[in-house]
């Protein structure tokens, strides 16, 4: 089969390592727009079940991955002019620079023989007619999507919070959350380690905090240089670092939340962020991306025909991600609704946080809810019902 894969993120570089494991002579030709090492961003996280994944479908590269990343056991919560919560929640945790990630991907799909190319951008797959798949992994804001959006139906649903993905040179040594008090509200952040020099903080605000500290109106050096101050008790002195923009302007954002009615069209499919989103407080996008490409590559190789084989990779991959969908839906809302929660005694309301993928909570007056799950020694279903956090890693593909 010759397969073609548009954009070279993790969903693309994992499906193109997949097919050649299960038959080098499939002829695959990633194509990215972008110069190598040009990705955005700074870590990701995983957790410790998707390991075991990776190891069954490619062990190689889940060595590869498991050696450059970092780890943690526990939560901090830093809850401004209160107290610190320490939580030891027993699962290992794991950050890896976005970057070192493609770059080992990029490196285990060319000793695989991918061909992978560089500053090669793709507009449309009438470019790629020769290919008997062309695999859409080009992000949220597809190209290949576009063309066909009647098609495709791509609906987006656009948070109301307003946040910024930073990096910093402060190694948090577990995963972090800080909540600043201002007279204009509250505003938050969550850090990770990704590396032994840099870690991640994502800041979060509602958009009265974000106008009322001036952040729509202020460049870049003035944005960080507030949030510095702010969130000072857990950086240490150290600096927070954004995006390089040639205007020096700020980069805010709402996320959004995008979904498809279909993820197919002819040859074409659909996957990773071009296929959906999911709010990035449940740290499960690239783990849905790299189960995109193993349900792709066993849906190809559970069919005979590659219609079948497309139908059932939609299918198949929307019913594995709907868990996970309705939990980030869920604890984007909680983030919305903060002073809900915030005013609650400082281990409770932290909690209530790790509990906020409930469907059940936003119902519940908080400290009610609060008292009813300490109160039962919860079987696994009442738990799940809870919302204890669910994340979906990949299927192992079939070799």
């Amino acid at each position: 089969m010759k397969v073609a894969c548009v954009g070279g993120g993790p969903a693309s570089l994992y499906f193109s390592i997949l097919m050649k494991r299960v038959d080098p002579s499939h002829d695959l030709t990633v194509y990215e727009r972008n110069p190598a090492g040009s990705t955005y961003g700074w870590g990701v996280t995983y957790w410790d079940e998707l390991l075991g994944y990776l190891h069954a479908a490619d062990p190689e590269s889940a060595r590869a991955i498991r050696a450059n990343s970092v780890r943690w056991e526990s939560w901090v919560a830093y809850v401004h002019n209160r107290a610190t919560v320490t939580v030891d929640h027993g699962e290992e945790g794991f950050g890896i620079g976005r970057h070192l990630l493609l770059d080992i991907l990029v490196e285990r799909a060319r000793a695989l023989g991918v061909r992978i190319e560089f500053e090669h951008e793709i507009a449309s797959e009438d470019e790629l007619s020769d290919a008997d798949l062309i695999v859409a992994g080009d992000g949220v804001n597809s190209v290949l999507r576009q063309r066909h959006a009647d098609h495709y139906g791509p609906e987006f649903a656009v948070g109301d919070n307003y946040y910024t993905w930073l990096g910093t040179t402060q190694i948090f040594k577990s995963f972090t959350f800080a909540f600043s008090q201002t007279p204009h509200g509250w505003i938050w952040c969550y850090g990770y380690g990704f590396g032994e020099t840099h870690s991640t903080c994502v800041v979060e605000c509602a958009p009265a905090t974000w106008r009322g500290l001036g952040l729509h109106e202020a460049d870049e050096a003035d944005s960080l240089a507030l949030l510095e101050k702010l969130f000072s008790e857990i950086l240490g002195g150290h600096p927070l670092i954004g995006r390089a923009h040639a205007d020096g302007s700020s980069h805010w954002l709402n996320f959004r939340t995008l979904t498809n009615r279909t993820w197919h069209r002819g040859n074409v499919a659909l996957m990773g962020d071009a296929a959906h989103t999911t709010h990035y407080s449940v740290g499960a996008g690239t783990a849905l991306a790299l189960g995109d490409a193993a349900g792709l590559v066993n849906a190809l190789y559970e069919e005979k025909e590659l219609a079948a084989a497309l139908a059932r990779y939609d299918r198949d991959r929307k019913v594995a991600i709907v868990t996970t969908q309705k939990s980030a839906r869920l604890s984007a809302q909680w983030y919305e609704n903060l002073e809900r929660y915030i005013d609650l005694p400082p281990r409770q309301m932290f909690e209530l946080l790790g509990q906020r993928h409930s469907a059940l909570l936003p119902h519940l007056p908080p400290r009610l809810y609060y008292a009813v799950s300490q109160a039962i020694s919860a079987p696994p279903r009442f738990v799940s019902w809870l919302g204890s956090k669910v994340t979906r890693p990949p299927e192992a593909p079939m070799m």
